[in-house]
């Protein structure tokens, strides 16, 4: 039975069971408020890629200011023969796409751009952008932000790390990290970034590195100049590589909590606080801006295996009266009350078919409501759910 515990000066245990799989939301009777955001499957968005491009692994996706949705994905996850048909002169489809795309409110690509590349960073198929520095572009695809004045922040999870800042149709500003990281300590390089987030006013960019260092890192957004770091509940981080998502470890949760294991997501909510998914460990870790613990919510905390906890998104009215989870082991996006962290419903259900869903690895949410969700291996795709208002908890 999956359940929610919320540590906040003293523990709340809510235990939470769900029915059958459906292609919407599960609404959990008995909840706070009484009423639960709904939404319906979008089978028109988006719409068909131009020039035969298919799309890999959907490693990150961003909401902008203009309403505007963005992905970053893996040109190197189109691996099936018939995905690379077009590369190969067998038939006029198919060729990876560029790795960022950005879409609009209708589904239609508005531009595509970045280096096409196989998962060890060789260039592969025609390039519509660039040429980028040796070593820069990303190899693994993770995390994408964009600012309302339309810069836009690229990560790879994968060596060489490194956090890139370019423009709107990506042309590159600023690299921060040029070697892999050995621990959490360095104050130059990355080991494993997933997701960033920029606070303008500050003029800082907050880094969840997080597959191989166990810490979120702080950098000047105009110079890249290291500020500060810190660890699960705002302590120093472990100079020990996060352990990952090894299926065979022990899974004792109360042991591993000390630490973060696999910081796989940032989101800043309207408050100016900082959320972080810490993935293996299948939990929601809050922090002010200078690293200050402020609580943390565990969603199914007995997954295994990829973890619960891969992306986090919010309601847009302003009190962001929502918050939604995505979670790539059980194949659903939660849906919580932001104030309580309580769960009272869930988006999704596992399958291939339309709104169904398998491995969610991002999500997010535009100004109408409307939920994004976007999957890895073997999904390799993003849909969108419509939202449909407010319904009551059903029994």
């Amino acid at each position: 039975m999956p359940r929610v515990i919320v540590r906040w000066c003293a523990v709340l245990s809510v235990a939470v069971a769900f029915g059958a799989v459906a292609l919407a939301q599960r609404p959990v009777a008995g909840s706070k408020g009484n009423q639960v955001p709904t939404f319906r499957y979008d089978p028109t968005w988006p719409k068909q890629l131009p020039n035969n491009w298919v799309i890999g692994q959907v490693g990150a996706l961003f909401v902008d200011a203009k309403d505007h949705i963005w992905i970053a994905q893996r040109p190197g996850g189109t691996t099936n023969l018939s995905e690379r048909y077009g590369l190969l002169g067998y038939s006029e489809c198919c060729f990876p796409a560029p790795p960022v795309i950005e879409f609009d409110q209708a589904g239609n690509m508005v531009q595509a751009w970045g280096a096409i590349h196989e998962n060890k960073g060789e260039l592969v198929g025609p390039q519509v952008s660039g040429p980028y520095p040796a070593g820069a572009w990303p190899t693994s695809e993770h995390g994408i932000f964009v600012e309302p004045t339309g810069t836009v922040w690229v990560d790879s999870s994968t060596a060489p790390s490194s956090l890139l800042k370019l423009t709107r149709d990506g042309k590159l500003l600023m690299q921060i990290g040029k070697q892999q990281a050995k621990t959490s300590s360095d104050t130059v390089n990355l080991g494993g970034p997933t997701s960033m987030v920029v606070d303008a006013a500050a003029r800082e960019v907050f880094v969840a590195d997080g597959y191989e260092n166990r810490r979120v890192v702080v950098f000047d957004s105009e110079t890249g100049a290291y500020k500060r770091h810190w660890g699960a509940y705002g302590k120093p981080p472990s100079a020990d590589q996060a352990p990952g998502t090894n299926e065979k470890a022990v899974f004792d949760i109360e042991a591993r909590r000390q630490q973060f294991d696999h910081v796989h997501c940032l989101m800043q909510d309207n408050e100016g606080l900082l959320y972080v998914c810490d993935r293996a460990n299948n939990r929601v870790q809050i922090f002010r801006k200078d690293g200050t613990y402020i609580r943390e919510v565990l969603i199914a905390p007995k997954t295994r295996g990829f973890g619960s906890v891969m992306a986090v998104a919010f309601s847009p009215d302003k009190a962001q009266r929502f918050m939604y989870v995505g979670d790539g082991a059980n194949h659903k996006v939660w849906i919580l009350r932001r104030d309580t962290l309580e769960i009272i419903g869930s988006v999704g259900g596992s399958g291939r078919g339309g709104g169904q869903v398998l491995v969610i690895h991002t999500i997010g949410v535009d100004s109408k409501g409307n939920l994004y969700v976007g999957e890895t291996i073997p999904g390799n795709r993003v849909q969108r759910f419509t939202y449909t208002g407010l319904a009551p908890a059903k029994p």
